[in-house]
């Protein structure tokens, strides 16, 4: 074999019901004593976080909160989370949510102490050495939705609202130092943003086994990921309250943010400039483009998806495996074109280019060009 990787694993997770209660020993585990809680504007009003502020508070670690986030989170709301962490004088981030919490949070803790401009660390080549590693804070994430898994992941998304580009920051210090994956707080998560996050879940796992980079624990992880998928989010869907369903979902979560170390695909590539321009759900988007991009890459996955099918307990090979991601989308209520989100093709060239340019694009099975890329759009709206 003359192959050669780097290969490395995530963070300590406290997975189970009830585990938000250890949220003050996560934060002594991190050496916090005054964190401050990152979450979006929608998830800062519901009880599970009033729960999390109170449960901080008795711990003597104060209940700050900071909740100027958006769907896809900016530098704008960054800068006001930064100001907010400087100003108050803390010491550590809870990442608080789903996705955009979780992922500004992270770039909180990051960007406390740096005195560059976040896009200068962006994932490309070594730029992540620019970054001052000794001022990042230290990060517990708490996840309430199981799609993103960016609990377990070294990076964020952040979109430039100038560009409308969403840029992967990343560096290895971002990677939170405890993680609490409690299934309660998912509970009252709504319909769509199961379906949603439960196929985000699903995509990342999906695109980490298509990839031709040489990665066996990734391999393995995505494969079992798409299982627990196929088994328990449908279950999840239709009964919110199955803390089985839904504690299986989050791991499959972070599975997915695990394997994806291999690389992801045109999913991603295509899904984050209509996330940026039209600021649709990511994981809802994820499954509306994934079907037209397993048949671009047919020829590359064939095998590769077959052997998956079987595992899942899927007959019929590729064709089986595709059958099976329309009725899965359909059965957690996923729409089949982009176009009932609200997207149209007035800036489909647009898209195109910021696709080819979106760095998961390199690590599709088949090369992504003008034509197929276009031809992706097209199919998709």
């Amino acid at each position: 074999m003359t192959v050669t990787a780097n290969w490395s694993y995530p963070t300590a997770i406290r997975f189970g019901a009830g585990r938000i209660a250890e949220i003050g020993d996560a934060c002594a585990a991190a050496n916090i004593r005054r964190p401050l809680l990152v979450t979006d504007r929608s998830l800062a009003k519901l009880p599970i976080t009033h729960r999390t502020l109170d449960l901080l508070d008795q711990a003597g670690l104060g209940r700050a909160v900071f909740a100027e986030v958006d769907p896809n989170p900016n530098e704008i709301n960054l800068a006001a989370g930064i100001e907010r962490f400087r100003a108050d004088g803390h010491d550590g981030v809870v990442a608080f949510g789903g996705g955009s919490g979780l992922d500004l949070g992270k770039m909180v803790a990051f960007m406390s102490g740096q005195t560059r401009p976040i896009w200068d660390f962006e994932d490309i080549g070594d730029w992540w050495t620019r970054a001052n590693a000794d001022t990042v804070a230290p990060i517990v994430a708490v996840p309430t939705t199981a799609g993103t898994g960016s609990e377990v992941g070294r990076a964020s998304v952040i979109t430039n609202s100038q560009t409308h580009v969403k840029k992967i920051i990343f560096h290895p210090t971002v990677l939170p130092t405890v993680v609490i994956s409690d299934p309660e707080l998912t509970v009252g998560m709504p319909r769509p943003a199961t379906g949603g996050t439960g196929m985000d879940a699903f995509a990342h796992c999906l695109e980490a086994y298509c990839t031709t980079a040489f990665h066996p624990f990734s391999q393995g992880i995505a494969i079992e990921g798409m299982r627990l998928v196929k088994q328990y989010l449908p279950r999840a869907y239709q009964d919110g309250t199955d803390i089985e369903a839904r504690g299986q979902m989050m791991a499959a979560a972070s599975m997915g943010a695990i394997a994806f170390q291999k690389g992801l695909g045109a999913i991603h590539a295509l899904s984050h400039p209509v996330g940026a321009i039209y600021d649709t759900h990511h994981g809802t988007t994820n499954a509306v483009v994934m079907p037209p991009v397993l048949r671009l890459n047919r020829p590359a996955i064939e095998t590769k998806i077959a052997a998956a099918a079987a595992y899942l307990g899927i007959a019929g090979g590729f064709d089986g495996f595709y059958d099976f991601v329309l009725q899965l989308r359909a059965e957690v209520g996923i729409p089949d074109k982009l176009r009932t989100l609200g997207v149209d093709t007035e800036r489909v060239e647009e898209m195109v280019q910021m696709a080819l340019q979106d760095p998961t694009a390199t690590s599709n099975p088949i090369e992504m060009t003008v034509e197929n890329t276009r031809g992706l759009y097209e199919a998709c709206i």
